[in-house]
């Protein structure tokens, strides 16, 4: 690497062609560089190497999608922050500015969530930036497809799981070329929230994933409601046969929101109506999931878990809901009981089956549950509170109504924990048997 400075941007020289990146503050960032490319409803192929230097100076686009205004209000993001283009196979990596000549830093992968349906590797709410500068690691944001465009077969031969192909395809490139940005390929933790925790479980069912990370923190994936999914799968795919394509982006997406109806009579399972598909490339059939998630353990060390009131995200946007917790007595503790019982349901039982069966299978496993929260907040510790404590930009997360009532000092000092935690199991550090973070989170061995 070049030395930074205001007048030189910084350069690179991996496999992949030239990069040149742009100095942020502390940071040193390459935005936006393609890891591969495919044609609507298509499998992704490697990105082609090139010759000329590549600017890496702009956020990767998002995939298309609608706008989810509960989530702006809650998250403070804001509906086209960026770009969408359905060619957003692209990542960013940061890393410190002041990295030393030689120097090899652990790599951490970000897969974001959003329920297979929104979201984007550089949004501003996931910038890496304090991550990185606080603990010396190198983080790489992974934009992929979503919706219809990545995450749905159906009988006339679209392919499913065409977003976690993508995934893989830039875990590949990181193994690659990581090394030019100051990356240890020996040392990458996976990790991701929500649907990107979710697709991280399944992607260690792929016989490569052991080569690709070693370490993987899955936070809040609805692993509950990933199996049985078949039926619902076949009538959304149904649903989605009028797609071609030719039909605008946008188009596409509004059709998501009619395959989401389809799926309402699916129960608890349509909280989720797109997502990871057994029996599609690269994931293994239903029945066969656990011996592949036992062939993988041994080489992939496992940090998982949920907040302890992760349902709390969404009861207030149910009418019925908020209805019932205006009766006098008896409401809160009713809405109490059901936030645990889908707490339970949709993340906490499967993370614990998930662990004991990775640690008989040979794997190193531990077990989180996070209890932070806002005081006197409506969403406690709610789905996707761990958000501003790993990536806690003042002016990207202050004052946003997930964390109202906080004192920032106080979200920094939790969130300078969490991140040392996280980074400390990417480096390598052993978490012994039990531990955590005083008011934040605790963790157990499995």
């Amino acid at each position: 690497m070049n030395s930074a400075s205001t007048f030189t941007l910084p350069s690179f020289s991996p496999p992949c062609g030239p990069v040149t990146g742009w100095r942020d503050g502390a940071v040193i960032r390459a935005t936006g560089i393609p890891y591969a490319t495919a044609a609507r409803f298509q499998p992704p192929v490697p990105a082609a190497d090139w010759t000329a230097s590549f600017a890496a100076t702009s956020p990767a686009p998002a995939c298309p999608q609608g706008p989810v205004p509960f989530l702006d209000n809650v998250l403070g993001t804001r509906y086209g922050e960026l770009p969408g283009s359905e060619d957003c196979q692209n990542l960013s990596v940061t890393m410190p500015a002041d990295l030393a000549d030689g120097e090899q830093l652990p790599v951490m992968v970000w897969i974001h969530g959003g329920s297979y349906t929104t979201g984007s590797g550089d949004l501003a709410i996931f910038d890496p930036a304090v991550l990185v500068t606080e603990n010396r690691v190198i983080v790489v944001s992974v934009t992929y497809r979503l919706g219809l465009f990545g995450f749905l077969a159906t009988r006339t031969g679209r392919p499913g799981n065409l977003g976690l192909l993508d995934q893989l395809e830039a875990f590949r490139w990181v193994q690659r070329n990581i090394a030019a940005f100051g990356g240890d390929p020996a040392r990458v933790t996976a990790f991701g929230q929500s649907a990107g925790g979710d697709a991280i479980a399944h992607l260690m069912a792929t016989p490569e994933a052991p080569s690709l990370f070693q370490r993987a923190i899955i936070q809040s994936a609805p692993l509950g409601i990933s199996r049985g999914r078949a039926r619902m799968n076949h009538a959304t795919g149904i649903a989605a046969e009028g797609v071609t394509g030719e039909t605008p982006a946008m188009e596409v997406v509004e059709l998501e929101d009619h395959v989401a109806q389809v799926a309402r009579k699916f129960g608890m399972l349509a909280a989720m109506p797109f997502g990871t598909q057994y029996g599609h490339a690269p994931l293994p059939e239903e029945s066969d999931i656990e011996a592949a998630w036992n062939r993988s353990a041994p080489g992939i060390e496992v940090l998982i878990g949920h907040t302890a009131e992760e349902a709390r995200l969404f009861l207030p946007r149910s009418p019925h809901l908020k209805r019932l917790g205006q009766i006098p007595v008896v409401g809160n503790a009713a809405l109490r009981a059901i936030n645990w019982v889908v707490t339970e349901t949709v993340y906490g039982r499967a993370a614990r089956k998930f662990t004991r069966r990775h640690a008989r299978a040979g794997g190193e496993a531990h077990r989180y549950v996070l209890h932070w929260h806002a005081p006197g907040n409506i969403f406690g510790a709610a789905h996707t509170i761990d958000l501003p404590l790993l990536f806690g930009n003042r002016n990207t997360w202050d004052g946003v109504g997930l964390i109202a009532g906080a004192r920032w000092d106080d979200v920094d000092a939790a969130g300078r924990q969490l991140r040392s935690l996280w980074a400390g199991f990417a480096r390598g550090d052993s978490l012994g048997d039990e531990g955590g973070v005083p008011g934040v989170l605790t963790y157990s061995a499995v």
